[in-house]
């Protein structure tokens, strides 16, 4: 009887991951597969974007009950393009981006990989920069390696972070523990479900000068 429950629960964690896919208007593909095994969730099958790719680990982190996604999703471009013009157009991206201070950027890229490299004062800064690598046409994948320069004391971080976790409506901060070293800032503790713990880790990065967050917070239904 436990493991008909528990097969039930797959199944029904499954097929809301996947309407859920099926709502979103980012998500044009007809080719993702979804499985679910208690709380971990994968995505299969193949998009022709990485920005697709993206949109569709999102919406499955969206939803209650997932407590991991392993995005196994192949982007496929509908038109191979070469690294040099792909580079080009993230440059021109970021240089007509106000929030991206482009010339500590530095973009590389491999059949369709792209690494970003350099330092911002921000991270709001860092997650712009790869937005727009994101929504670049024949990119396959994007590992964001910009840091954020420590600018103020751990404690001053530590306590802008602690005061903006009680503000958000959707945070318990009862429940969320923070320390902060050199710019780190290690969130633990427990949440309901992933949206909360990414309001929470999302409240970490928009403090200043925070470099780095390890997010050990753990979701219990």
């Amino acid at each position: 009887m436990q493991a008909k429950m528990h097969t039930e629960a797959d199944t029904h964690l499954r097929d809301a991951v996947t309407r859920q896919l099926e709502w979103e208007p980012e998500i044009t593909s007809q080719d993702i597969s979804v499985s679910a095994k208690s709380g971990a969730v994968t995505l299969t099958g193949f998009v022709h974007s990485y920005a697709e790719k993206f949109a569709a680990e999102r919406a499955a982190k969206s939803i209650y009950g997932v407590h991991a996604v392993a995005n196994d999703i192949e982007v496929r471009p509908i038109m191979t393009r070469t690294d040099p013009e792909i580079a080009r157009d993230i440059t021109q991206a970021m240089k007509i981006d106000l929030r991206i201070p482009d010339d500590r950027i530095k973009v590389g890229i491999d059949d369709g990989c792209v690494t970003l490299d350099g330092t911002v004062d921000w991270n709001y800064q860092r997650e712009a920069a790869e937005s727009c690598a994101r929504k670049v046409h024949g990119v396959r994948g994007v590992a964001n390696k910009i840091t954020v320069k420590p600018t103020v004391s751990p404690t001053e971080v530590k306590a802008k972070i602690e005061d903006a976790l009680r503000r958000s409506a959707e945070i318990d901060a009862r429940r969320i523990t923070v320390s902060a070293q050199d710019g780190t800032i290690t969130l633990s503790g427990n949440v309901h479900s992933w949206f909360e713990r990414d309001e929470a880790e999302r409240a970490a990065w928009t403090a200043p000068g925070v470099s780095r967050v390890v997010d050990h917070i753990a979701i219990v239904s």
